[in-house]
């Protein structure tokens, strides 16, 4: 039997606009997808037992992606699913929900428990690019930002330069508490490229003067972060949020949820991931500020994920081109 784990993350800044060559910050959470694979000894192709906690409903409305990304990855690892047919069994701590890299943390950990159990020799920038291929069927054109990230740990600043993707690691002094919270609302990820492909064909001068702006913020916040200046990595998150906002990529609830997080002390708070339902995240440093932010929004019935970002990278890779 084969096993895998894949890590679950956030955004700070940048995801939504990575296919259009601006880079994007991003950061493990320590919650995992666990996968095992065990072949079976009848039947043919692959079943699947899903015992991920979710989000309601989440499970059912990504069932066919699901199915497009293990029979994706299937035929790119080259299984004879015929020959020797598997049972796999996701669970572990990720919520499985729109904005915590669920889909990425299944693909990776998938991607592990088959290179262990088939003895495929695979290192991690295979593993990380057979993920990839998974996340096709969950978000149309993956720019493989979330499986990296899952794959690797840690912080990075990822981006796609002349079609080469490649990151880079932040390096933080210490751990910082964060909390996310669950809008409820369930995203479809895949409609995201041609939502903003509308705005750009519709305003290509406001849309470029967004996504200069956004780049500054990007390498900005990069040196906040990494120089421990956490008050100036929330203003650029905030501030990055209002153009989200303006560009319709935030919802009703995460604008809200980032404005009580920002009230409580919070140091910057905004959408993460795709965006336009799923997660918020907000900066709170200490654990004293994480609890406050995450109870007042537990206390309004939202569900919270209390998590620290700068931790538990897989290796020591500072920078790679990827696959």
């Amino acid at each position: 039997m084969g096993k895998g784990r894949g890590f679950g993350k956030t955004i700070l800044i940048g995801d939504q606009f990575v296919l259009w060559g601006i880079p994007a910050i991003l950061a493990a959470i320590p919650f995992e997808t666990e996968c095992t694979v065990r072949r079976l000894e009848s039947g043919s192709g692959w079943i699947l037992k899903d015992n991920r906690i979710e989000v309601p409903g989440y499970k059912k409305a990504k069932e066919k992606d699901c199915k497009v990304s293990f029979n994706r990855m299937v035929e790119v690892m080259g299984l004879d699913l015929d020959k020797y047919p598997i049972e796999i069994t996701v669970g572990g701590d990720l919520l499985a929900g729109s904005g915590v890299g669920a889909s990425a943390g299944i693909c990776v950990s998938f991607a592990r428990a088959c290179n262990e159990e088939f003895n495929l020799g695979m290192d991690i920038l295979e593993i990380n690019h057979v993920a990839w291929e998974g996340e096709f069927g969950y978000h149309g054109l993956p720019s493989g930002l979330d499986n990296t990230v899952s794959t690797y740990g840690g912080v990075i600043k990822y981006r796609i330069k002349d079609g080469i993707k490649q990151f880079e690691r932040i390096h933080l002094a210490k751990p910082v508490e964060i909390v996310l919270a669950n809008s409820g609302i369930t995203a479809n990820t895949a409609l995201l490229k041609g939502f903003l492909e509308e705005q750009e064909q519709e305003n290509l001068t406001l849309f470029n003067e967004r996504l200069n702006d956004i780049g500054s913020q990007v390498d900005e916040l990069a040196l906040a972060l990494a120089g421990g200046d956490l008050k100036t990595t929330g203003q650029i998150m905030n501030e990055n949020h209002k153009i989200l906002i303006n560009m319709g990529l935030s919802h009703e609830k995460l604008i809200y949820l980032s404005e009580l997080a920002n009230s409580l002390g919070a140091y910057g708070a905004k959408v993460t991931g795709g965006g336009r339902g799923g997660y918020m995240v907000s900066l709170t440093p200490g654990k004293a500020l994480q609890d406050r932010v995450a109870s007042a929004f537990e206390n309004e019935g939202y569900s919270t994920i209390r998590a620290v970002i700068g931790v538990k990278p897989t290796d020591n890779t500072s920078f790679q081109i990827l696959k």
